[in-house]
């Protein structure tokens, strides 16, 4: 199996999987509950239900479980959200410009393209401003997505493990054509990059 695009991928997987566990047993857990005590307590059966009052121990439980579980979703939440806020010093940036519909990416070098090429392995913080309306660059396979704010510079930031094409939209509705503001981000190895980067001309291929 090969390795997922972005280390971010793995962390998002892994604390979806994690909440969509917790549903499920908890769903299970409840559903054969309320079956056990719809026969037990059948009307036909004759057992009469007896109310607990004051039982310290089940209030303890019923409270502190939640809390525990309810605290592990947010800490790996928030770890996966700083991996892709916290932009390593030695990051590559790349300035995004938004707008109605298309995506506009400069380099240090003055070149601009409707395409984001980045080099495999090299931390990317990607600046994102807006020329009209609120937009949201998103890259699925890498499971980021931020929002690019009229007036304001965001950016995200993500470090690509492998090379290849990778679909870019924008996820905040824009106007008549929002469903049309697609690109890609093109992962090229690093030293194919970098000569892309200094030549004239584009040498890469679609």
């Amino acid at each position: 199996m090969s390795p997922a695009p972005t280390q971010h991928v793995e962390t998002v997987d892994f604390v979806m999987l994690y909440i969509v566990g917790i549903s499920v047993i908890l769903l299970i857990g409840i559903t054969i509950a309320m079956v056990y005590f719809v026969f037990k307590y059948n009307r036909k059966k004759g057992h009469q239900p007896v109310d607990i009052h004051g039982n310290i121990w089940l209030e303890i439980i019923w409270i502190a479980i939640p809390t525990i579980l309810v605290l592990s979703m947010f800490y790996y939440g928030y770890t996966g959200f700083r991996e892709y806020r916290d932009v390593p010093e030695n990051a590559y940036i790349i300035k995004a410009t938004a707008r109605m519909w298309a995506w506009e990416f400069n380099y240090d070098n003055g070149k601009k393209l409707d395409t984001l090429y980045v080099p495999q392995g090299v931390p990317i913080k990607v600046e994102l401003t807006s020329q009209d309306v609120n937009h949201s660059l998103y890259i699925p396979a890498f499971r980021i997505k931020e929002d690019v704010i009229v007036g304001r510079t965001n950016y995200l930031a993500f470090t690509a493990r492998q090379t290849g094409s990778y679909d870019i939209a924008c996820a905040e509705y824009c106007g008549l054509n929002h469903s049309m503001m697609y690109t890609k981000v093109k992962v090229l190895p690093e030293n194919q990059f970098y000569t892309w980067l200094n030549a004239k001309t584009d040498t890469t291929q679609n």
